[in-house]
């Protein structure tokens, strides 16, 4: 029979929790009090043992049931209790909702993965900066996974240029997708997938990195970067990971708190609250920035800067003329580029990176100098080596 934690309150009367827990069609094995004193006249009697604290039970139970309320849990509290229900693999359920643990395929090779807690964060720029840096001495295969990625695992092989995504994008491609920005700014072998839809807690609908998975072990390289997207996780239990948030993201709000906790290191794109996530889980967590930065000599000339947010654009050898953060809005990224005047287009490979903005740049010849973001952190490059396992030899 599945065993059963109930978290319950004082803000309860006892024979009225007492009733509700026989009733549940699990065998509980204990009680965790998460607070309220207002029905507690003491000696209460739960049917069940008191736990002293919520891990107490998490060794032999498959499920947390929430017996709980406002004002003793609001929403943030038993998210957070959720969080650490689902990194101890066990389901978080209540009278209107349930959550289950992702699932993790094993995978055979030293590998890392690096996720997200949501959408523009620098999650791509610090997998690449974690790539090129194992890349130093390793034979290196990343494995991406996008929204807008191939129907089958599909292996760049060979550095993408301009003239290649241009020709992926007249094709009907995807000529920015994660995959062909990471291969055409690190030169590594990365093998593209796809998925569709991402869950609370990063598990995904519909994906094909399993298949891609195998095709990076079937390189046998020495160590695989998985490469998440947005705020899902690959589906593949990795030696480490590393999780990457931004300020427009709370690392301690919704689930991202179970990402905390499956997580080995944090990095802190702009700033955040390291000692909140210290409190959470006692691991490394790091604070950078990044840096736009062109793969080619700009040369003083006269700059239009095309990218999906806040940039910074000092220190650039350029006579910048024009920034645009619209790279995943369409519609005004069309209006910027009809204003657009400049010698040089500087873009991030992403959103419309090609098929618009490359477009109109050699519309109006001008030259198209790819950017990457370069990442600013003190102590990664450390952290990361610790992390990954050298590979045992054969």
């Amino acid at each position: 029979m599945t065993r059963a934690v109930v978290v319950i309150d004082g803000e309860h009367y006892a024979p009225v929790v007492r009733d509700a827990i026989a009733e549940l069609p699990y065998d509980v094995i204990g009680a965790w009090l998460a607070g309220g004193t207002e029905k507690l006249r003491g000696g209460e009697d739960y049917g069940v043992p008191l736990l002293a604290d919520l891990e107490q039970g998490f060794a032999e139970a498959d499920v947390v049931v929430d017996l709980s309320d406002e004002p003793v849990l609001g929403p943030r509290e038993r998210l957070l209790l959720a969080s650490r229900a689902l990194a101890a693999g066990l389901s978080y359920e209540g009278a209107d909702f349930r959550f289950d643990p992702p699932a993790y395929e094993p995978f055979p090779l030293p590998s890392v993965a690096v996720i997200g807690t949501g959408k523009r964060v620098g999650k791509t720029a610090v997998t690449g900066h974690v790539a090129r840096l194992l890349a130093r001495d390793r034979d290196v295969v990343v494995v991406s996974m996008g929204r807008g990625g191939p129907a089958e695992p599909e292996v760049a092989m060979v550095q993408p240029t301009l003239p290649s995504l241009l020709e992926l994008s007249r094709a009907g491609h995807h000529a920015a997708s994660d995959y062909l920005e990471t291969a055409a700014l690190t030169g590594l072998v990365t093998v593209g997938c796809r998925r569709a839809g991402g869950g609370l807690a990063g598990a995904v609908t519909s994906s094909n990195v399993l298949a891609g998975a195998a095709v990076a072990a079937e390189r046998n390289p020495d160590v695989v970067v998985f490469d998440g997207s947005g705020a899902a996780i690959p589906p593949v239990q990795t030696d480490a990971r590393i999780l990457v948030s931004g300020t427009r993201h709370d690392p301690m709000s919704h689930l991202n708190p179970y990402r905390v906790l499956v997580s080995d290191l944090v990095v802190l794109v702009g700033g955040g609250d390291a000692e909140a996530i210290r409190e959470l889980k006692d691991i490394p967590v790091l604070t950078g920035d990044l840096r736009l930065r062109p793969v080619a000599p700009l040369d003083g000339r006269r700059v239009a800067v095309f990218a999906t947010g806040p940039v910074v654009t000092e220190g650039l050898d350029a006579d910048v003329v024009s920034v645009s953060r619209n790279l995943a809005n369409r519609p005004l990224l069309r209006e910027d580029l009809a204003s657009t005047d400049a010698d040089v287009y500087l873009v991030e490979i992403k959103a419309a990176a090609i098929d618009l903005v490359a477009e109109a740049a050699l519309a109006r010849g001008a030259e198209v100098v790819f950017a990457e973001n370069e990442v600013l952190c003190p102590g990664l490059d450390e952290e990361v080596l610790g992390l990954v396992p050298e590979r045992a030899p054969a």
